[in-house]
């Protein structure tokens, strides 16, 4: 089937709505697809402007990207709209419209994931003052920190915490990730003490406008993900290392630090939330509390009271 612009633009309209309706993916998947589509349609309309021709979705698709090509843009980014231009056949075929896009996603090399060291953490957390640590609300930053790292949840994950996940008696909060799925993550005695002494600090002085949600901006505002990369920005200037610090990079250092003290790859792919893992979909369910005991048994920090 031949598919020109307009026609293509209206299909665009409803798989957006379709991916936020009835796939239901996340904030960010739907942001960068929506990104990816907007960049395509204006190119193909600019280029049938400046052409003075008419060119089917295929075709425009084509051009598209060897413009993506010629300016050299990161094959990773070029595979990820490609994705997102597969799905969108995908959605056509449901349609009943017969079309073949003829994508091929480039070869990417795959980098093994950085992370930081038990005892760079530890350095930030413990050894780094708030003094040192030169920001304005060096309680709440280092709780950010200890949060992402205690839990190993995504920085978006982090920003949509509401006090009422909390649960400080369980140590352990529900945290709605992906597609909207929640799961429960478990905390050690360190965070809780950390949580609880922003929650009545530096928390208590910005909440101005009786926010439920856990991590605020100093106006009072659910803080984003831009404040906390900033955050941990300021984190990685600190580091002797001047490693860069990023929320994934601390999901990265989680992960591996419990794989290496010999936790159970199961229970880990539990903890962060990867339902769509092969090795995940193969196995039930693993109780709270049992993944609270490996929690306890292999975190590298000590997350329960010592006598």
């Amino acid at each position: 089937m031949s598919m020109k612009y307009k026609q293509a633009l209206q299909h665009k309209s409803d798989f957006l709505t379709y991916l936020d309706v009835e796939r239901n993916v996340s904030i960010n998947t739907y942001k960068s697809y929506q990104y990816d589509l907007d960049q395509f349609f204006d190119f193909w309309h600019s280029f049938e402007k400046n052409k003075k021709i008419t060119l089917p979705l295929p075709q425009a698709l084509q051009k598209f990207f060897m413009d993506l090509y010629g300016k050299r843009f990161q094959k990773s980014s070029i595979a990820r709209k490609i994705a997102c231009f597969k799905s969108f056949e995908k959605y056509l075929h449901t349609c009943n419209i017969a079309i073949d896009l003829n994508l091929t996603t480039p070869k990417i090399e795959k980098k093994l994931p950085t992370y930081l060291t038990v005892d760079e953490i530890n350095y930030l957390l413990d050894t780094l003052s708030d003094q040192e640590l030169g920001s304005t609300r060096p309680i709440r930053d280092k709780t950010i920190l200890e949060t992402l790292y205690a839990t190993g949840i995504r920085c978006s994950e982090l920003c949509n915490i509401a006090l009422t996940d909390i649960n400080f008696d369980q140590q352990t909060i529900m945290i709605t990730g992906k597609g909207n799925k929640q799961r429960i993550v478990i905390f050690g005695h360190k965070a809780k003490e950390r949580l609880l002494e922003y929650i009545q600090t530096e928390r208590a002085q910005d909440n101005k406008k009786k926010n439920n949600h856990l991590f605020l901006s100093t106006h009072g505002t659910t803080i984003q993900e831009r404040s906390v990369q900033k955050i941990l920005k300021l984190f990685s200037q600190k580091l002797p290392s001047k490693k860069q610090i990023t929320p994934h990079k601390i999901r990265h250092s989680f992960a591996t630090h419990l794989l290496n003290a010999g936790m159970n790859l199961r229970a880990l792919q539990e903890l962060l939330g990867h339902s769509s893992l092969a090795t995940t979909e193969k196995y039930t369910h693993i109780a709270t509390k049992d993944l609270k005991e490996l929690y306890v048994k292999y975190n590298p920090l000590k997350i329960t009271k010592t006598d």
